[in-house]
């Protein structure tokens, strides 16, 4: 799968967003890379899985309202990851989909969809795979309007406004990715 042709197909003339998104997943999919070949040293991890999901997680975010990406659809962030699924399983890649839906921070409960009122579907977005969990766990590493990379303590403080489950599952995640 040409990862770069896909994401062409849907971002052909918004240049501004396409610059964006492919900056932002090519640094996702590098740390994700490097994550997974750690952790495959004790347990399988499809490498190639990683680095194709890591690429895409953020696709749907053309179709959102969101002029400092680029994107002025009419969608909220918030529903990037399930636009990029729908995007995704209709190109026939219905694993890389999961990952799109399941990326949001560390993941979404149908409680947090409830009790935030996010204008999204109301089912579990939550990484349930291995490469799943390794992916967000690198996309909170970078954001798409800063440069460099987030410390640990700014994911924490920003996880922890959605509360401290949030930041638990970080912190496990952190203490098996890191290097």
């Amino acid at each position: 799968m040409k990862r770069l042709e896909l994401i062409d197909r849907y971002y052909a003339g918004h240049a501004e967003a396409r610059k964006i998104l492919v900056a932002h997943s090519h640094l996702v999919a590098k740390m994700a890379v490097a994550v997974a070949r750690r952790v495959g040293r004790a347990q399988p991890v499809d490498i190639q899985f990683v680095e194709q999901a890591a690429m895409l997680h953020d696709i749907g975010m053309l179709y959102t309202d969101t002029p400092v990406l680029g994107c002025h659809g009419d969608q909220p962030y918030i529903a990037h990851g399930v636009i990029g699924a729908e995007l995704l399983r209709n190109e026939g890649l219905p694993h890389h989909a999961l990952v799109c839906e399941r990326h949001i921070g560390v993941g979404l409960s149908i409680e947090d969809i409830e009790a935030q009122g996010l204008p999204l579907p109301l089912r579990d977005m939550l990484p349930q795979t291995l490469e799943e969990e390794i992916i967000a766990y690198a996309d909170l590493f970078f954001s798409k309007t800063r440069k460099g990379m987030r410390t640990i303590e700014k994911i924490r403080k920003s996880l922890a406004r959605y509360g401290a489950e949030k930041v638990v599952v970080f912190d496990s995640w952190h203490a098996r990715f890191k290097p």
